[in-house]
């Protein structure tokens, strides 16, 4: 895209009307979420063509996306993103405290980068198109490679429901860069690789008026099974693993890719049968392909290291299993630590004295599973896992993200370059806004949401 239309999108977004009111963006919301649905059949047709993913799956996240835009609609409406705070002046107080008033506003035009593996849920109209514009701010999509003409197809939806400034698409690398540069783009989220992620996250820091930038970047989900539970269920703890690594090609950022199992307890040899029926799969893309079997092949050539391999049709890429001694991790964690993204995980053999050094030498990620026996006491390992994870899970497997306002889909560095915040769930909305306090306002000036007798009826705090 040339330099002038990037320039225009931003311009016209920077220009869109604002403010909007909660409802108006809602009902925005549901008319994307309807129109979507409307095409579902041509969207699934295309997306299948360009990203290899099945029919089912595609048509499953079609689903998805439709109720995340719903979900954010009921989210506007509803208002208590907002913080609304009310506080009476009080002279009593040292120092005194004049009247305060005290909400999150919109930031203004953002930049969403779109994912590959996700090109509906994470996309286009994704999660983070739904919450910046919840949160009322106009979005500027940067298209990924991977699935141009979905996304134009997604785009024109999106252009003929939305108002005039209130989304465009950019595409092409000079445009992704020139995007998160732009001085009228005020925050962008990502969801991608850490190497392409750090390379914006460090343009949108170098800016002479830096700007947030939310990236969801790596993650290798650890999973721990202890020995009671794998005395209990080895054959369904490995079958549900085989089951979730290799699941749509194992192209899920929850994948679960480093797994600590008890040495001789039946989980590895339960792997070893389950990989036999496992599908080979195509990656979305020839360069992830590549970057898969080389990643795979980079396993296989560390000493100690033994690697299983699926069987594989003509131009499919075969599941695999890496095999590794807890004193092989130990040695070089890093090694294992790095993400390769496919069907593809490892699994550390451990003693149990092994497991306290083997859960300090993880990396944050943005999920953590333990399965464990029945009433068993997880508490320590639990602990550990915890403070590497913005997702702890028990006794199931994190490829799956629901939409709520509990979720929490995020992590500290490598996972997300933002630790506090969440790419999915209600509060994914707090990353389009900013705080604004008022003191001593006169009425007309202040937003309804603050105003004395709360004509809109938001949840606030008022004292």
């Amino acid at each position: 895209m040339s330099g002038a239309v990037h320039d225009a999108a931003v311009a016209a977004a920077a220009a869109a009307r604002i403010p909007t009111t909660r409802e108006e963006r809602a009902d925005w919301l549901e008319a994307l979420a309807t129109a979507l649905e409307a095409d579902r059949d041509e969207l699934v047709r295309i997306a299948g063509e360009e990203t290899h993913l099945s029919p089912a799956r595609l048509d499953g996240e079609v689903t998805r996306t439709a109720a995340q835009l719903r979900f954010f609609a009921g989210v506007a409406r509803e208002g208590g993103y907002l913080e609304a705070v009310v506080e009476s002046p009080d002279p009593t107080l040292v120092p005194p405290r004049p009247d305060l008033r005290r909400m999150l506003r919109p930031l203004g035009p953002v930049a969403v980068y779109a994912a590959s593996n996700f090109p509906f849920a994470f996309s286009v109209l994704g999660n983070d198109t739904a919450s910046a514009l919840a949160a009322g701010c106009p979005v500027i999509v940067k298209a990924h490679p991977g699935h141009p003409e979905l996304s134009r197809r997604t785009a024109a939806l999106a252009t003929a429901v939305l108002p005039a400034g209130w989304f465009a698409l950019v595409e092409g690398m000079e445009a992704g860069v020139a995007l998160v540069q732009h001085p009228l783009v005020r925050a962008a989220g990502f969801t991608g690789s850490e190497r392409g992620g750090r390379a914006l996250f460090d343009l949108a820091a170098a800016r002479p008026d830096p700007i947030p930038f939310y990236g969801e970047l790596g993650s290798i989900n650890p999973v721990l099974v202890t020995r009671a539970a794998a005395g209990e269920r080895a054959e369904a703890i490995g079958a549900g693993l085989v089951g979730s690594f290799t699941r749509d090609a194992g192209q899920y950022c929850t994948k679960p890719g480093l797994v600590f199992v008890p040495e001789r307890g039946g989980v590895e040899d339960a792997v070893r049968a389950g990989l036999d029926g496992a599908p080979s799969s195509v990656q979305l893309t020839p360069g992830m392909s590549d970057a898969f079997a080389q990643g795979v092949a980079a396993f296989a050539a560390r000493p100690g290291v033994e690697v299983l391999r699926g069987a594989a049709a003509e131009g499919e890429s075969a599941p695999a299993v890496v095999l590794v001694p807890a004193a092989a991790y130990l040695a070089e964690p890093d090694a294992f630590l790095a993400e390769c993204f496919g069907p593809v995980t490892v699994l550390v053999r451990y003693g149990d004295d092994d497991l306290p050094r083997l859960l300090n030498a993880l990396e944050p990620s943005l999920t953590a599973t333990i399965h464990r026996a029945a009433d068993e006491d997880v508490t320590d390992s639990a602990a550990a896992l915890a403070a590497v994870a913005g997702r702890l899970l028990f006794d199931g497997w994190p490829t799956g993200v629901a939409i709520g306002w509990a979720q929490h889909h995020g992590g500290a560095w490598p996972a997300t370059t933002a630790s506090v915040h969440t790419s999915v769930g209600a509060t994914a909305i707090r990353r389009w806004l900013t705080p604004i306090a008022y003191q001593d306002a006169p009425q007309h000036v202040l937003p309804p949401e603050l105003r004395d007798g709360n004509p809109l009826g938001v949840p606030r705090r008022q004292s």
